[in-house]
């Protein structure tokens, strides 16, 4: 399946009139560890500006006055408070570990501890330095049922045992097998695939080398985290109606612009989320 604009209306819906911020759902974001503090800063901005009800950031301690420069409307505290981090954790309708993360000891530890309490019921995103994490720790019991992965190729080969050139729709469908039934794959590269349960597969024709420079998989990661929490779709869906607009507002952006910069397709995500919905009511 070719994911189209018209896959992404049916998702991205006026939203109802007799509603609050909790009706669009609470999220966490654990990550942005020295020096990465930028990635959790890009990820939570993609979260609230796709439209997240509640954000909150666990990050690093120094980290929390320049996420609150940027973005005010998130909540942050520190990631080395454990009770904290549990509370909000169990409070969370979607986390997203990963961006910034690390793979220090501090890192390692609220990996485990996340990946060990998170709920059956949440949707919990894994991304970048965790993906490494997980590759390393596959033998971990997992409570939660609805995972999104989002790798790259090099990130995929680790966890999958799948080479570059091996990671084919067929054998990247399959390796799925090993993880939980609920689980979607965001495969990233020049031309990302979405791979979803029962043999769902959701290509793009959008994107390209203008979102080659860094952050822009960090705010993918926010923007999956936003609609998985906002919208009532399948976790499948919510993450391939996220992906492919981040590589169609991208596709504008480079009309007039050599590079696209990751905080500038969160700048024009409100708007272009606006144009979608107003098409879906009309």
């Amino acid at each position: 399946m070719i994911i189209k604009e018209d896959f992404v209306r049916n998702v991205v819906q006026p939203r109802p009139l007799k509603s609050h911020k909790g009706t669009f759902g609470r999220v966490l974001l654990v990550g942005g560890c020295s020096p990465y503090g930028g990635a959790i800063i890009m990820a939570a901005v993609a979260c609230v500006s796709s439209g997240a009800g509640l954000v909150t950031v666990a990050t690093d301690q120094n980290n929390i006055s320049a996420l609150h420069s940027h973005l005010p409307e998130a909540m942050a505290f520190a990631l080395t408070d454990r009770e904290r981090l549990v509370q909000e954790l169990l409070r969370a309708d979607v986390v997203l570990i990963g961006p910034g993360l690390g793979e220090e000891f501090l890192a390692q530890q609220s990996f485990e501890l996340v990946m060990t309490k998170a709920l059956s019921r949440q949707t919990l995103i894994i991304d970048g330095s965790a993906l490494n994490l997980l590759a390393q720790k596959r033998d971990m019991d997992l409570q939660a049922k609805k995972l999104i992965l989002t790798p790259h190729q090099k990130e995929w080969e680790r966890l999958s045992g799948l080479t570059i050139k091996e990671q084919t729709p067929e054998q990247n469908q399959a390796a799925l097998a090993d993880f939980p039934p609920q689980t979607v794959l965001v495969a990233k590269s020049h031309r990302t695939v979405i791979y979803g349960p029962n043999g769902q597969i959701g290509e793009l024709t959008v994107g390209g080398p203008y979102q080659a420079t860094g952050g822009m998989g960090d705010t993918l990661a926010g923007m999956i985290a936003g609609f998985a929490a906002q919208f009532s779709v399948s976790s499948f869906t919510a993450a391939a109606a996220a992906t492919y607009l981040h590589s169609a507002i991208a596709d504008e952006l480079s009309q007039t612009a050599y590079v696209v910069l990751p905080t500038r397709i969160s700048q024009e995500l409100p708007q272009a989320m606006k144009k979608l919905s107003a098409k879906a009511g009309s």
